[in-house]
């Protein structure tokens, strides 16, 4: 098909554009940008800094991707906004690049993020990843693969959400999340498991009674975390137990909700 660009686009000379790419009237990409084959580019979208997007993805209108982040330490450095395939951005959503020398942000595959929802840098978002309306992160939060944020949620930065984590809209969400929790609330509370979300997953009986087994001693029993944690090192080192581990041991320090 070739590339369809907009003759009133502004697109930067040395910027990588991929095969069978559109890009809308008005929209700005910039001189270090590289787009990857098969993405639409919306109207009235910037897309600029050091950004990569993926393959066959879609941006809508007002968009803006790769600027500057909001933060008083960025002394313009170099740095990084990665994005993945099949992603979709709507409309006025805000993507920064990252703080800090050879820093990124950085957006999975087959992400879809609501319209002006806000990604600020050095946020780390998995895959299958769904960030409703007006959904906000702030700088430094990683999000597991296919954690569901609510729309108006604010998540505080440096906080770490697990898979399959499903945060309801409008909740204040500032500690970290494990895996495959259900949280709601200003503060945030956990209020069970995510146990749709785990069965459209595809994940067997035997390992929801894996999970549930790993919940309860993490929140029904009478132990403190660190005797949790040694509680859950002596089961069955099952694939999910594992996650839990790995999840804990590596927690940002805000505690979890």
């Amino acid at each position: 098909m070739g590339n369809r660009i907009h003759q009133t686009a502004i697109v930067h000379p040395r910027a990588q554009i991929g095969e069978n790419v559109e890009i809308g009237p008005y929209a700005v990409i910039g001189e270090n940008v590289v787009i990857g084959e098969g993405t639409k580019i919306s109207p009235h979208v910037v897309v600029d800094g050091y950004t990569t997007i993926g393959k066959e993805c879609k941006i809508f209108p007002g968009a803006s991707i790769g600027a500057e982040p909001q933060d008083l330490k960025f002394k313009d450095e170099r740095s990084y906004t990665i994005i993945g395939d099949k992603t979709t951005v709507r409309e006025c959503v805000t993507i920064n690049r990252a703080v800090g020398q050879e820093e990124v942000t950085k957006v999975g595959s087959n992400v879809l993020i609501m319209a002006y929802a806000h990604v600020a840098h050095n946020c780390i978002v998995g895959d299958y990843v769904i960030m409703a309306n007006a959904a906000t992160l702030a700088g430094h939060v990683e999000v597991g693969n296919r954690a569901v944020i609510g729309g108006l949620a604010g998540v505080h930065q440096f906080v770490h959400i697990g898979e399959l984590v499903m945060i309801g809209g409008a909740s204040k969400v500032t500690q970290d999340i494990p895996p495959y929790l259900l949280v709601d609330g200003n503060p945030a509370e956990v209020h069970g498991i995510n146990l749709i979300g785990l069965r459209r997953g595809g994940f067997t009986q035997e390992n929801r009674q894996v999970i549930k087994k790993v919940f309860k001693t993490l929140y029904r029993s009478s132990l403190n975390l660190s005797q949790a944690i040694e509680v859950l090192k002596e089961m069955e080192p099952t694939e999910h137990v594992r996650q839990y581990l790995t999840f804990l041991e590596g927690r940002s320090g805000r505690g979890l909700v």
